[in-house]
């Protein structure tokens, strides 16, 4: 039995402390709300993320960053990506050389335009670095449906190890040594949902949305290959698996967005009506900043962050897509 921290108190974090405690595990999350530590270790449930669902007994809860870091044999690091930082700098002085850290935030740093791993290479260089990815909606996996993800880590031995720990018969992991391609695949979902989601809010029928996707695909790649990921890596789990997920169920808070912002309604109402992070309204701006670096033509990234961060207008930025010259298809076209 492995001892393992949890890190962030969301609806994902509260799921996989659930994955954890039913591998067996002595399992510690650490969430920053009093509430929902209360909540979580009184009454076994996490009322503000993952309302009516059951954890796993067992789960201990703490608002005391060193109880979940101190002496694990593993940490999963749950907390949103734009928080990722500040959460782990204070990690750096409990956390012992050579400890596990799989990041599970789904993103990429504004203003640095650093990938999640990327972070954590920075923020805890002691660490060594895994990434765990897929289509995996939080209340699914809390209440024990069959799931699969990508564990990407560059170490094939401590992949092993940690697959083989993590994973149980209802979620499955699947090993890859594509770490930034892991990365990459999970924070551009979220954008492209919002595009899908605007999509559907439009009314422009399941031909568009088909079209995102597989336009988005493309686009997830060519950042991708230009990172040093692999093609491969965005046919898998952490790629047009996640992608379809997310881009096909209002379950999702980043389709669910955009289906609202094509409905009329604004970013700042909707966001502010939400407990949740909706990650893809905050990495669309870093996402489209990375790509101009890297020369990467993304149009319908840019055209979300256009329409989120910019003030552009729905349907004259609709418009402009629709309009975008035809090329060859494949991840070198347009």
């Amino acid at each position: 039995m492995a001892s393992v921290g949890i890190i962030g108190g969301g609806a994902f974090g509260t799921a996989m402390a659930c994955v954890i405690r039913r591998s067996g595990h002595a399992t510690t999350l650490w969430a920053r709300e009093p509430y929902t530590v209360t909540a979580l270790n009184h009454d076994g449930i996490n009322p503000l993320y993952l309302p009516r669902v059951r954890v796993e007994p067992g789960i201990i809860a703490t608002n005391d960053l060193a109880q979940a870091t101190a002496g694990k044999d593993f940490i999963l690091m749950v907390v949103p990506a734009q928080f990722l930082r500040s959460v782990a700098v204070p990690m750096h002085p409990l956390l012992a050389a050579g400890t596990p850290v799989v990041t599970c935030a789904k993103g990429i740093e504004r203003g640095t335009c650093a990938l999640m791993p990327e972070v954590i290479a920075e923020t805890l260089p002691m660490a060594k670095i895994a990434v765990l990815s897929g289509p995996a909606f939080a209340r699914e996996v809390a209440a024990n449906l069959p799931t699969g993800v990508t564990l990407a880590c560059a170490d094939a031995g401590l992949g092993e190890y940690l697959a083989h720990e993590i994973g149980t018969p209802r979620f499955r992991t699947y090993l890859s040594d594509d770490v930034i391609g892991a990365a990459i695949g999970g924070a551009l979902k979220n954008v492209l949902a919002i595009a899908a989601g605007i999509a559907e809010g439009k009314k422009l029928g399941n031909n568009a949305r088909a079209t995102l996707i597989a336009r988005g695909l493309l686009e997830m790649a060519r950042l991708g290959l230009a990172k040093g990921a692999r093609l491969e890596t965005f046919m898998g789990l952490c790629g047009i698996g996640d992608l379809t997920l997310t881009c096909n169920n209002v379950q999702s808070r980043n389709m669910s967005l955009g289906v609202a912002l094509g409905e009329g309604r604004s970013l700042k109402e909707v966001l502010g009506e939400r407990k949740e992070v909706t990650e893809g309204a905050y990495s669309a701006e870093a996402v489209a900043a990375l790509a101009s670096r890297l020369g990467v033509e993304m149009p319908i990234v840019a055209a979300v962050d256009q329409v989120l961060n910019h003030g552009a207008d729905l349907d004259a930025t609709i418009a402009g897509l629709l309009a975008h010259p035809v090329r060859r298809e494949g991840v070198a076209g347009g």
